[in-house]
């Protein structure tokens, strides 16, 4: 069995009593159980189901005894138990068995991607798709983030009188176009020559590189050449110091569809944090600074609006270099074996398309 969140000197960063083996094996019973039905689990179901060769009395017993050491709860007074965060964290740390997708399933997701080739967007577009399709949940996607912009392409473009458009896109695929004036007026293939010399004189460049050049072309520009290449500059360097705020997301209906949130006052919750997305920006933000799969819980750490949902969540890319997070949102009865393996091989794909883009 593999731990799946240790901190990184391989310790866990919650501590546990003991529990005895039959216990560990009631809590785990219980915990799947309820993940598959969603109804509160009693120890007469545990009995027909987790052929663990006690009687109901000592099953009761034992729920008792884990419900006082915090791992699980009793919503009614005369009904079965349900897994607290405790109970959950436990059973994802201690009990649960890592798990790879299954081989056609990654060979269908690798497909896919290979299909799209580097297009950025699709990519970020695709990866939401399979994560909410392979999790059941709401997938949350961010593009790579550059620490340093890097030139790609420039395309200047005239449209009236002295104004032409200048699109220019950076390495880690982020298109910024701004109208700019070229006084005098400057026809098409004039500014089709300077798109081609820009192109050709920055490729690959950072602001740094840019700034620290001594090739002579690029230092006896034309006045009006430098007026654009002034703007680069000034767009590349407001690329860098503006992490992208986008979320790609998908599979909100299938949070939507769980039985913890047809009650309107939780599916509000959900809605609020999709929505407004604050509060998923700053727990990406956090993610970026981790190494592998992280999980947070219903409600654990400084964010009290997670309560009755928990997140999947990885980092990818190259770190200190250009890097994003991707995971999955669900509810605290979540599949956690199945939405961590989805994560961490998705993850894997997108380390591969980060290395390809940026070397």
């Amino acid at each position: 069995m593999t731990v799946i969140n240790r901190m990184l000197d391989g310790q866990s960063q919650f501590e546990y009593p003991t529990l005895t083996p039959r216990q560990r094996e009631v809590l785990r019973v219980l915990v799947q159980e309820y993940t598959a039905s969603a109804t509160p689990v009693a120890s007469g179901t545990l009995q027909r189901i987790g052929d663990l060769g006690v009687s109901s009395a000592t099953l009761r017993n034992e729920l008792a005894l884990l419900e006082e050491l915090g791992f699980l709860e009793q919503p009614h007074t005369s009904a079965g138990r349900v897994p607290s965060v405790r109970g959950y964290r436990y059973f994802v740390e201690q009990l649960m068995e890592q798990q790879d997708l299954p081989a056609p399933e990654r060979r269908m997701i690798m497909h896919q991607f290979h299909q799209i080739g580097l297009n950025l967007d699709q990519w970020m577009e695709l990866t939401a798709a399979v994560l909410a399709h392979a999790s059941q949940a709401t997938s949350l996607v961010t593009p790579p983030h550059a620490n340093q912009a890097r030139f790609k392409h420039i395309e200047l473009i005239s449209t009236h009188d002295t104004l032409c458009l200048m699109i220019l896109v950076l390495q880690d695929g982020s298109v910024h176009q701004e109208m700019l004036s070229v006084s005098p007026e400057r026809d098409q293939a004039t500014l089709s020559a300077a798109s081609n010399q820009f192109n050709a004189l920055l490729a690959q460049l950072t602001v740094d590189d840019i700034k620290a050049t001594k090739n002579p072309e690029l230092l006896s520009l034309h006045p009006w050449k430098i007026l654009v290449l002034t703007r680069v500059l000034e767009l590349m360097t407001a690329a860098e110091q503006q992490p992208g705020e986008q979320i790609y997301r998908d599979g909100l209906v299938n949070m939507f569809s769980q039985p913890e949130f047809q009650d309107s006052g939780r599916f509000m919750q959900v809605v609020e944090i999709v929505e407004q997305q604050q509060l998923l920006q700053r727990i990406l933000r956090r993610t970026l600074n981790t190494s592998g799969v992280q999980i947070i819980i219903g409600g654990e750490g400084p964010d009290d609006g997670l309560y009755d949902v928990s997140l999947v969540l990885s980092p990818y890319g190259i770190p200190n270099r250009a890097s994003g997070v991707l995971g999955v949102l669900g509810p605290t009865r979540m599949h956690y074996g199945r939405a961590i393996s989805a994560v961490r091989y998705v993850a894997q794909m997108l380390n591969s398309l980060v290395v390809e883009v940026y070397g």
